[in-house]
């Protein structure tokens, strides 16, 4: 009763502060809302002025006058827009019916006949697009695509990396083929009656071949330009082929699951236990911490350093709570064939994905998975070209000091280049590796084993994916190259020791030291002078 008495008694009380809340923000939303003019705010009729009515009704016409410019602009920009997206869409359209879908060229299996046609019409494209008939704009210098030319014995080649050389044979089969292919072609050509001349034909061969240039452009095809004798002394017969590229089609698309998939990583090995305390770094950040999914296989050979080897594996262990690794004592001359060949063999689980390594490697854990992905049991095998790190205290020499070793591995020209000539760093499944032979155990010392290897795996019906990886460094040291090596062994040993230092480039500077300090000399006592 007294609760109910009470809220009578606030009820007025508590209606006249709504009241007054209610007018106080009228006031503040009438100022807030008054419109200002070109350089002050309109100011707000008098409550009591004779003039309150119009003056609200100024405000309100020059509001509705502002809002009335404002949505006249709105059309405007959106009647442009239109005129543009319609004639976008005419332009699209147009592409469309002079360039052929490529999904309808694949898709549309219930009309043959239309389906060839797009194909044709797709085809030809191709050769509107490439810089057949003229050119088109480049950006800049480094757009252009260098041709390579050619002779019927030949191929001179721009990008040689280091396996291949600037004037070669063409080793590749399917490189060789597709020369062949095209001689042959222009040549058949060449001999066909143009049904105008009636002189006798001049019936041209092969051997009346000079040269031909070509290029890949990749999304478009490649052109071919052959020059043959002619038939008097200064005249030439110059043929122009295009190979068209298709539209691109989707071949497979699957799921990948390597939850359970794990990785051998098997390390032979003697002495070099500063080396492999490196390694061991590498292998518990990426390997133990990051990926998780891994077996390490040390082979040691003889027992210098051994005991030390094993205590950082050992304290590896303890402190990672790791217990995945194996260790193989062998009391014999190291080889890496063997080193291997005994690791993969020792393993007795499951079916296991099995990388050879190095302890002078350094791999990441997006490596591990580039592994997995690029191996499948009796189909693939993947050989990764790592990147191989020049000698830091040439490429760092200007420096105040080496930087670490993780800020060392980036990929450029002036700190590495890419080991197209090494197979030693391989992921196979190991029933693979088991009947394909394995290595070849007559091989001692440094070298020779994993090319055997490799073309082992390139004999067989695997396929072999060859590819730069990002995520794969050789770090450089010092190469020995032993007096024991046989002499191919030797000059193999050596080729890489060379091509471990430095670029070109930095190589040239420390050749031509002496001549560049004269010259700084010169320039320093000029100024003196001066």
């Amino acid at each position: 009763m007294m609760l109910r008495r009470g809220f009578i008694l606030f009820l007025p009380r508590l209606v006249g502060l709504l009241v007054l809340a209610c007018c106080s923000v009228s006031i503040v939303y009438m100022l807030a809302c008054t419109p200002k003019g070109d350089n002050q705010q309109l100011a707000l009729p008098r409550v009591h002025s004779p003039t309150v009515k119009e003056g609200y009704e100024a405000i309100l016409q020059e509001r509705e006058e502002q809002h009335r410019n404002y949505i006249i602009s709105l059309k405007k920009q959106i009647a442009q827009l239109k005129a543009e997206l319609q004639g976008r869409t005419e332009q699209l359209k147009n592409m469309q019916n002079q360039y052929p879908d490529p999904l309808d060229i694949q898709l549309d299996h219930s009309k043959p006949e239309k389906a060839q046609a797009n194909l044709l019409a797709f085809l030809r494209s191709q050769v509107d697009k490439a810089e057949v008939h003229s050119g088109v704009k480049l950006s800049t210098e480094y757009a252009a695509v260098p041709f390579e030319s050619f002779t019927l014995q030949k191929v001179y080649q721009l990008e040689t990396g280091l396996t291949r050389h600037p004037e070669e044979k063409p080793v590749r089969k399917d490189k060789r083929d597709e020369l062949i292919e095209v001689i042959e072609l222009a040549v058949g050509s060449l001999n066909k009656p143009d049904g105008v001349s009636k002189a006798k034909p001049h019936v041209y061969t092969a051997s009346d071949f000079v040269e031909g240039i070509y290029r890949t452009e990749k999304n478009k095809g490649t052109l071919y330009e052959l020059t043959f004798k002619g038939d008097a002394k200064h005249q030439f017969k110059k043929i122009v082929l295009f190979r068209p590229f298709g539209p691109v089609m989707k071949v497979k698309n699957e799921n990948v699951n390597m939850a359970d998939t794990l990785i051998n990583v098997i390390v032979p090995l003697a002495k070099r236990a500063s080396k492999f305390r490196q390694f061991m770094q590498n292998f518990r950040q990426m390997g133990i911490q990051q990926d998780g999914r891994i077996h390490l296989t040390v082979v040691y050979f003889g027992k210098e350093q051994m005991n030390e080897v094993k205590s950082i594996l050992e304290n590896t262990s303890k402190s990672a709570n790791f217990k995945n690794f194996t260790f193989i004592q062998l009391n014999e001359e190291f080889s890496r064939g063997k080193g291997l060949d005994v690791g993969a063999r020792f393993w007795k689980g499951n079916n296991v994905v099995l990388f050879f390594c190095d302890v002078d490697i350094y791999f990441t854990a997006e490596f591990l998975n580039s592994c997995r992905l690029n191996t499948q049991p009796g189909k693939k095998v993947f050989y990764p070209v790592l990147f191989s790190q020049y000698n830091p205290s040439i490429i760092y020499g200007h420096h105040d000091s080496i930087p670490s070793l993780e800020q060392q591995l980036i990929i450029k020209k002036e700190t590495g280049f890419w080991r197209d000539f090494g197979f030693g760093m391989t992921c196979q499944y190991r029933s693979d590796f088991i009947n394909i032979g394995g290595f070849d155990l007559d091989i001692k010392g440094w070298g020779g084993e994993d090319v055997h290897l490799y073309r082992k795996y390139l004999h067989s019906n695997l396929m072999v994916i060859r590819t730069p990886v990002r995520g794969l460094f050789h770090l450089w040291h010092e190469k020995q190259c032993l007096d024991e090596l046989t002499p191919e062994q030797y000059k193999m040993c050596m080729q890489s020791k060379a091509m471990n230092e430095a670029s070109h480039g930095q190589l040239g500077m420390l050749v031509f030291k002496q001549e560049i300090e004269t010259h700084l000399h010169r320039q320093k006592l000029s100024t003196k002078k001066t």
